[in-house]
């Protein structure tokens, strides 16, 4: 990537300040970039379209969104060296989601956790080396293996499943991934065994009893607490 190329991208403050939402390695939504860089979603639009085409983004589709990343760790370690010499963008950020959506800690997405909780789960099996990610899915490494059989977990007959083994999918509401696929859907079915979590037929919403809460401490490491 041609250096000259890649800062006339970046010579329009809205372009630059959608980049820079996404330094810390999120995929977020042309919704989230606009209201970020303080633009119109068509203005958006328009911006990340040059972006991708240019090299600087890629774009990947779940469900019926499309998210925005940086196309390469490359890409940002430029923007970094940018910014260190201008100073970053100035980005607006959104009010805590949490404190006004009880659905945001912890909710159903199909068959499997979502929610603040469900990020925080995944983040935690990476940071302890359980699961890496490869492309636009997780992998589960031997330590994990070995974890997750010890909870109980038959991997190799949810390998055998006809769907995607552990998917990366992006939770709305925090905007970064958690764990989907016949994983994900393994690790919910085996919390409602266990206790840990419960949810009403027909409601999104998923509670996490106090032994729910100790479980997911001291098996994972993740504070389930609200």
């Amino acid at each position: 990537m041609e250096l000259h190329k890649v800062v006339a991208l970046l010579g329009v403050p809205a372009r630059a300040a959608m980049a820079w939402a996404l330094v810390g390695g999120d995929a977020l939504p042309a919704s989230e970039l606009a209201y970020r860089a303080g633009v119109t979603p068509q203005t958006a639009s328009h911006h990340l379209a040059r972006m991708v085409d240019g090299g600087l983004l890629a774009v990947e589709r779940c469900l019926r969104y499309r998210y925005y990343r940086l196309a390469s760790p490359a890409v940002a370690e430029i923007l970094e060296s940018l910014m260190a010499l201008s100073g970053p963008p100035i980005l607006k950020n959104r009010p805590d989601r949490a404190a006004v959506d009880p659905l945001c800690q912890a909710r159903s997405c199909y068959d499997h956790l979502a929610g603040s909780l469900a990020v925080a789960l995944a983040d935690t099996l990476r940071r302890n080396g359980w699961i890496n990610l490869q492309e636009r899915d997780y992998q589960v490494t031997e330590i994990g293996e070995h974890g997750f059989a010890a909870f109980g977990l038959d991997l190799p007959a949810l390998r055998h499943q006809q769907r995607l083994f552990a998917r990366r999918c992006i939770d709305w509401s925090e905007r970064r991934p958690h764990i989907g696929g016949a994983l994900g859907a393994a690790l919910m079915t085996r919390f409602q065994e266990s206790g840990w979590i419960r949810k009403n037929p027909g409601d999104r919403k998923i509670w996490v009893s106090s032994v729910g809460q100790q479980g997911l401490w001291k098996t994972f490491g993740v504070d389930a607490t609200p």
